[in-house]
């Protein structure tokens, strides 16, 4: 046994993480730990890597109890955990990352930079990753990231990979070229704990799936043994039915309108789209087909130098985002930590930033009005906190994005544009995420939902526009939407 758990209960200030969890992982093998936010799997993960330590309860690796665990003592026994962001230096070449994680020279002993090269490309070799070792690492995809830290942990000699949330922000092609760096580290013995709120991906990637809810372990059973329904029940307690609740909404007047849009600097063009009151308009399509410049470009983060943006009607410049919000758009955009909120902020700071003018007088900040605003719109999405004077760093993945999605909806927004609105949050916090968007809906907003989830796109869209190489190839209605023809289109297929 590669790493096993025993009776580990981890609790703060009186809250219980964990209780009497236990765990344990095989060589070549893939077991999935999976729960809602808040569930535990980030507390036992710590408790893994030596982050933290539990009050009870016992950490075996390699068959051999372990006390006085650290961080470091973790490395030295061969556990690398590779997160969804991964944590390179962006001004630093691939090797140079390599180098400082896994050369322990002195400080004056001379580089051997041709071995530095050499020693890089062995170790991306062995995960089947084709990155040159002289590339800049910020200049690298998401995917090509995470494949550079995998050769960093097998470089340390790791034999226990723990992946949070791998592929949360990739795309399916990028997805089959982390599944098959996994599939060559259990050809080498090594054995993954793979942590994903994508169900759909289990069957291929894991062979045993634990469940975790509030603090304990529900079940573990072998991955043929569940389906994704039997999932769904062992982490939320109940049948859940409705993940995409959608309702019939009528369909009101066209609000935005875009005629031949397009940007240089970012490469879309020719863009032919409505949005109507009432209606969700998915917008799908691989990575790079444009989906998220569109979305700045109509959020004035990136203004449009061809064709005409109409909102209700009427032609409109939008040359900043301060244009766009004073003309009713409203944009929570994809990465939610650097650019959906301010973790350090309060969750009343970050519920008042893009409608200032409303809880302010005479040009003074009103405290008391903003703290109001802040719980009002908390009370209304179902925000779980302990007061909105929280920092938003303390709230799980679905509930930042109820504090993202309380900013906008405070400008009373006309149109509000979603660019991946349940991205790395638990099934049960996308099922209230869905729900916000058709009572939005309902209300006469308009809205542009951006997802790479075609079942997303699939459940919850009135009609689907699909993009390739920057610009809309084809609208479809719900009615013949289906997820061939909507790959079919992304991949360059002909349209309407």
């Amino acid at each position: 046994m590669l790493l096993q758990a025993t009776g580990v209960s981890k609790s703060y200030a009186g809250i219980r993480a964990l209780h009497e969890v236990s765990f344990d992982l095989r060589a070549g093998e893939t077991h999935a730990l999976v729960g809602e936010n808040g569930a535990g799997k980030s507390t036992l993960i710590k408790i893994f890597t030596g982050a933290i330590t539990p009050d009870s309860g016992q950490i075996t690796i390699n068959d051999c109890a372990v006390d006085n665990y650290t961080p470091g003592r973790a490395r030295e026994l061969g556990i690398a955990a590779i997160y969804q962001h991964p944590a390179l230096f962006p001004n630093l070449t691939v090797s140079e990352n390599l180098a400082l994680r896994l050369e322990r020279d002195s400080a004056w002993t001379r580089v051997q930079w041709a071995e530095r090269r050499t020693n890089a490309s062995q170790l991306l070799q062995q995960i089947g990753a084709r990155i040159d070792p002289e590339a800049t690492a910020g200049d690298l995809s998401m995917p090509e990231q995470q494949m550079v830290e995998i050769a960093c942990a097998l470089g340390a000699e790791a034999r226990i990979f723990i992946m949070d949330e791998p592929t949360a922000a990739l795309a399916s092609r990028e997805v089959e070229t982390l599944f098959s760096a996994i599939g060559q580290l259990r050809a080498q013995g090594a054995g993954i704990v793979y942590i994903s709120h994508r169900l759909e991906e289990l069957p291929r990637i894991a062979d045993r799936v634990t469940v975790l809810r509030d603090g304990c372990v529900v079940e573990t059973r072998g991955i043929g043994d569940v389906d994704q329904a039997g999932l769904i029940r062992m982490m939320v307690g109940r049948d859940l039915t409705a993940v995409f609740p959608k309702r019939t909404v009528p369909i009101g007047a066209t609000i935005l309108e875009t005629s031949k849009l397009g940007c240089r600097a970012t490469g879309i063009h020719g863009v032919n789209l409505q949005v109507r009151a009432g209606e969700i308009l998915g917008v799908a399509g691989l990575v790079g087909s444009g989906r998220t410049e569109l979305a700045r470009t109509l959020f004035g983060l990136t203004p449009a130098d061809q064709g005409a943006v109409q909102i209700n009607g009427q032609v409109m410049r939008i040359d900043s985002p301060g244009d766009a919000i004073r003309m009713g758009i409203g944009y929570v955009p994809e990465d939610r930590a650097r650019y959906g909120v301010i973790p350090p902020m309060s969750i009343a700071e970050n519920t008042s930033l893009a409608s200032l003018g409303m809880v302010s007088r005479v040009g003074l900040l009103d405290f008391a009005r903003e703290r109001g605003l802040a719980a009002s719109f908390a009370e209304r999405l179902g925000t779980k906190m302990s007061s909105v004077l929280a920092p938003v760093s303390e709230l799980s993945g679905g509930n930042q994005q109820k504090v993202a999605l309380s900013r906008w909806l405070a400008t009373k927004p006309r149109i509000l544009i979603l660019d991946e609105p349940t991205q790395g949050i638990d099934v049960g916090a996308k099922s209230e995420v869905h729900r916000l968007m058709v009572e939005l809906a309902e209300q006469g907003l308009g809205i542009l939902m951006i997802s790479s989830e075609l079942p997303e796109i699939l459940g919850m869209s009135d009609r689907v526009a699909v993009m390739c190489r920057g610009t809309v190839v084809s609208i479809l209605g719900r009615g013949d939407a289906s997820p061939e023809r909507i790959l079919e289109l992304a991949l360059g297929g002909r349209g309407d």
